[in-house]
């Protein structure tokens, strides 16, 4: 038996003095290996195992080589004697350091630098020269981490305290410190687990932050890490399972530094990068992998980098030698592979997983990319939500770190980017800037070439949702704007409040931010979709209005123009509306945050507008062109056809909120606070809201509603609550219509049964406005366009620029429409205004502001009617006698004047006189008093029997001319004449006058004979 053996020879051994400042050892321990008696033992015990072990078999005789040897490769015994045998050897020599060959002459100035050599001092203790190695593993890590000239253990020295580690990595027992540190957490934690093939260590290090642990224990399994941090081979399960592997991807070529190809980061990138690129690495191997990057991710004290740069660094600040010490941690352990590698992340986000990503396997990527879907949800909960964004801070920043992306995108950012493998750095293209490449290009037009696969792209689309949810997760924006974020956002702290703030801040941004700001607001407005708070906000209206261009694989603007265009639906949340106007607000400030607009017409900007950017200077300047275009009937626009189409687009959409139209909401700012503070902005409350008060407002609001409402005349479709209102109604009467006569089709169909009393007010508000004044009235104002200045000089040539005139110039051309005067176009056109304003009193504006006393005095209850029908106007007729201002009486006067021209435009007569006229003047056109003279006639015919409310209104009608003939005379001749004229009595004065004029001449004619007698010779001379 090899251990009786060992025991009858124990005399015979001599002693070694002891190092010194060590303590006394067993003298039958320090000359074992130079003893010939044990390798002849050695020899006879394991014959069989040394001829399968060329190494050993090769070993000198008498040098004691073949033990030491032996112990080297006691994993590959499968003699049951020999290994037994090895066992014990391998035990006797690692209780003693000395024993190690080579170790002593290795090591000896550096126990005596570190001042190893007194761990106790005065104190004998037989297992102290474990502690000596101890301390050298210890100077060894300190070295490493603190950088300090002082510490420098030897190089020959490093490598034999790595390599005792090395050989006892398979079993514990042999680490004298570490058994003796963890006899009893051995026993809590491990007590079932077998000794061997590192099989302890694994089960320690996994208990090592229980809080029943032992500090003595965590510090020696602590120290043990970090070796195995230097060198892998200190881990006997990795070395063993991996080395196929790393001997397969040449991990461990020869031409490498020792010091690199050992780390054990060096292993796990290298492995990781074969991973990575679709290799098959094996199962055992890979389990190995993911216990030692776990192990990384648990405690940062094993990354020697981090403790340094945490020494260097300033109190409080994560310098950048911490953060890229940091980063290359992550990229390591390689989280974004296995979430569970991160274990303050697993725990943090259990429950969610279990409920918003149980359909995913545990362990696959995919997990990291839900648990960002459900970020900010009711399915997350804030430890898991910090923790997850902290990890996503550092993936965020090596596109590598994302598995999903990775595979899928890798074959691009070669191709594309110009990329080398996962572990491979390069100062050209730095691991930041592959994203940045990958993004541009998959945004790329077909024409434009070079676009990343489908699948890619969809990957970069994920990674772009992810990122707009917070501004850290977004490297270069968070650098580039860090000042800007705390000098205008530092109290936006909610989420996805800084970039919008960013946004709103564009202008006052430095140059640097202001362009990594307006690149990423360009991106969002082509894909929308990757604000996902706001798509997230958005879902129910998404999916009930918006799911077939949200479905599509492209989005190019079609998103987020149907959410404006759907932005007033019932389904709509405040929180979607509020989204969609933020962006509907920041487009405005740079024509390219419109997708579709900068496509359609970026060619006509650089052609026709040059140096302008805010979008709405850009609207103005084509619409103007456009506009001048049209007026003069050119042969060619010289806006393109596709830009003309997504200009209408986007002048539709400014006219929603007054927000959108900078310069009117500036100059209204403060009308807005004092009128209008309770009016929601958006479907163009506060813009009604200002028309209704306009002669409140200051004078340059004043001016620019008026530009306004201008402009939406000449084109009302640009008129958002008369187009919101009568929608359905302009469906009904006015399908075909063109755009800018939609308001006149409308007028035209107001009075129908069917007309929507909603719409049908609304048109009753928009006449109002265009009878204040003509220029509000594009229809009058062409068919007048030479009867206002022949008429109305004078009125003109008082009025001012962007302000009402209040219907004198309409109040002009009726007099002249009274006087039969107006060219046939503008009679036309006047005859439908009096017609209507002799329905609606409002429709009047000089009567209404002249009158305005006596219709509260005198026609209180017809002005209160809901629907009115002429009851205020005949109202005042009855009690003209009773009214006392000048300019009221004038007003009423007029419109009895107006009345004799033509019957239409009384309404109350023409009601009661409608069968009559069908009975007895239908042969007679409508126009120019001929109607009211064919019933003027049929009155005083006494053969002709009348309706009794006609006759009745038409002797009240005669009484009302009779009393303004007396009140209001002709002003001159051809007022006069213009009286006869106009009078239902106009032949027989006509008779009158002819008779009166042939008995003048015949008179004149007699005493012209009778005076003027001359004698026939005076005509004979």
């Amino acid at each position: 038996n090899a251990l009786t053996t060992m025991k009858c020879w124990s005399p015979l051994f001599c002693s070694f003095p002891p190092a010194p400042g060590t303590s006394e050892s067993d003298p039958r321990q320090l000359f074992l290996l130079l003893n010939p008696k044990f390798e002849s033992v050695a020899r006879e015990v394991c014959k069989s195992t040394i001829a399968e072990i060329k190494e050993c078999a090769d070993e000198p005789v008498g040098k004691g080589f073949l033990v030491s040897c032996l112990v080297d490769h006691r994993g590959n015994i499968t003699e049951y004697q020999c290994h037994q045998y090895i066992t014990k050897m391998t035990a006797i020599i690692f209780s003693d350091y000395r024993l190690i060959c080579g170790f002593m002459d290795d090591c000896k100035a550096d126990i005596n630098l570190l001042k190893c050599g007194s761990i106790r001092p005065g104190e004998k203790d037989a297992h102290s020269q474990g502690e000596v190695v101890a301390c050298l593993e210890k100077g060894l890590v300190k070295e490493a981490e603190e950088n300090d000239p002082r510490i420098q253990v030897s190089d020959q020295c490093k490598k034999a305290i790595l390599r005792v580690a090395e050989l006892s990595s398979d079993d514990f027992h042999l680490d004298r410190h570490l058994y003796f540190a963890c006899r009893d957490d051995r026993e809590r934690f491990c007590e079932n687990t077998q000794a061997g093939e590192g099989r302890v260590y694994k089960c320690l290090f996994n208990h090592k932050f229980e809080e029943s642990m032992s500090e003595k224990c965590r510090d020696a399994l602590t120290t043990r890490q970090k070796l195995i941090a230097q060198d892998y081979k200190v881990s006997y399960s990795l070395a063993k399972s991996c080395k196929s592997d790393l001997k397969k991807y040449r991990c461990n070529v020869e031409n490498l530094p020792r010091s690199r190809e050992a780390r054990l980061s060096y292993l796990l990138m290298c492995l990781e990068s074969a991973v990575h690129r679709g290799r098959q690495v094996s199962s055992e191997c890979q389990g190995e992998m993911l216990d030692y990057r776990r192990m990384l991710m648990e405690d940062f004290s094993l990354s020697p980098e981090i403790i340094l740069s945490l020494v260097r660094g300033e109190k409080g600040n994560l310098g950048p030698s911490c953060q890229q010490a940091l980063q290359t941690l992550i990229q390591e352990t390689d989280p974004g592979a296995d979430y569970r590698i991160d274990r303050a992340l697993n725990e943090a986000c259990e429950s969610v997983i279990q409920t918003a990503c149980k359909h995913i396997r545990s362990g696959d990527p995919m997990i990291l990319s839900c648990l960002m879907e459900h970020l900010y949800t009711e399915k997350m909960v804030e430890d898991c939500e910090h923790r997850l964004l902290e990890l996503q801070y550092f993936i965020s920043r090596d596109w590598k770190l994302d598995t999903v992306l990775y595979r899928k995108c890798q074959g691009d950012a070669s191709r594309l980017c110009h990329t080398h493998g996962w572990n491979e750095t390069s100062e050209l293209m730095p691991a930041g800037a592959v994203f940045s490449c990958l993004y541009r290009h998959a945004y790329r037009t077909e024409e434009q070439g070079r676009r990343l696969s489908r699948e890619c792209r969809a990957e970069v689309q994920r990674i772009l949702h992810q990122r707009a949810m917070d501004v850290k997760l977004d490297p270069a924006l968070q650098d580039k704007c860090m000042v800007d974020l705390g000098k205008w956002c530092s109290e936006k702290t909610e989420t996805g409040q800084e970039l919008e703030c960013l946004q709103d801040h564009l202008d006052d941004l430095v140059s640097d931010c202001r362009d990594i700001v307006g690149n990423l607001t360009e991106l969002e407005s082509e894909d929308i979709q990757i604000e996902a708070l706001l798509m997230r906000a958005c879902e129910p209206i998404i999916q009930t209005f918006c799911h077939e261009v949200a479905d599509n694989q492209i989005d190019s603007g079609d998103l987020m123009e149907c959410l404006i265009q759907n932005k007033h639906q019932k389904e709509m949340n405040e929180k979607c509306a509020i989204g969609v106007t933020h962006f509907q607000l920041v487009q405005m400030k740079d024509f390219r945050f419109s997708y579709k607009f900068k496509m359609a017409c970026k060619e006509d900007v650089l052609k026709l507008c040059p140096n302008i950017k805010k979008k709405v200077d850009v609207v103005i300047c084509l619409s103007t062109t456009v506009r001048n275009d049209t007026l003069q009937d050119a042969k060619e626009h010289r806006v393109s056809l596709k830009c003309r189409k997504q200009l209408r687009v986007e002048e539709l959409e400014m006219t929603e909120d007054i927000r959108l139209e900078p310069e009117l909401y500036e100059a209204c700012k403060s009308d807005i606070k004092n009128y209008c503070q309770n009016v929601a902005y958006g479907n163009a409350q506060i813009i009604e809201c200002l028309k209704e008060i306009k002669k409140q407002l200051s004078t340059r609001c004043h001016q620019k509603v008026f530009k306004l409402q201008e402009t939406e005349m000449m084109d009302p479709e640009l008129d958002y609550t008369l187009m919101r209102v009568c929608k359905q109604m302009i469906k009904r009467f006015c399908p075909e219509a063109d755009s800018k006569n939609m308001l006149q089709c409308l007028k035209q169909n107001k009075n129908s049964e069917v007309m929507d009393p909603k719409c049908k007010q609304m048109i009753t508000k928009r006449q109002i406005t265009q009878n204040t004044d003509y220029r509000l009235n594009p229809v009058l104002r062409k068919a007048c366009k030479a009867d206002i200045p022949k008429f109305c000089q004078n009125i003109l040539s008082r009025a001012k620029d962007d302000t009402e005139l209040e219907g004198q110039v309409i109040s002009c051309l009726k007099l002249k429409y009274a006087d039969q005067r107006l060219s046939p176009d503008c009679e036309d056109q006047i005859r439908v205004i009096i017609q209507e304003s002799a329905l609606d009193y409002r429709l009047d504006p000089q009567l209404q502001m002249h009158c305005s006393e006596e219709i509260s005095n005198l026609c209180a209850e017809e002005a209160a009617a809901q629907e009115q029908t002429g009851q205020v106007e005949e109202c005042l007729k009855v009690n003209l006698l009773k009214i006392k201002t000048e300019m009221c009486k004038k007003e009423v006067l007029n419109m009895l004047k107006e009345s004799k021209a033509d019957i239409f435009v009384d309404p109350v007569l023409h009601t009661a006189c409608a069968l009559d006229i069908k009975h007895h003047c239908a042969a007679i056109p409508p126009g120019r008093g001929r109607q009211m003279s064919c019933l003027m006639e049929a009155l005083e015919d006494k053969r002709v029997r009348l309706q009794p409310e006609c006759k009745k209104r038409l002797n009240d009608r005669i009484e009302m001319w009779s009393y303004a003939a007396k009140v209001a005379p002709a002003e001159g001749f051809s007022d006069l004449a213009m009286q006869v004229m106009t009078s239902p009595s106009k032949n027989y004065i006509l008779s009158v006058i002819t008779v009166g004029i042939c008995v003048l001449f015949l008179i004149g004619l007699m005493c012209g004979r009778i005076t003027k007698r001359v004698t026939r010779e005076l005509k004979d001379r």
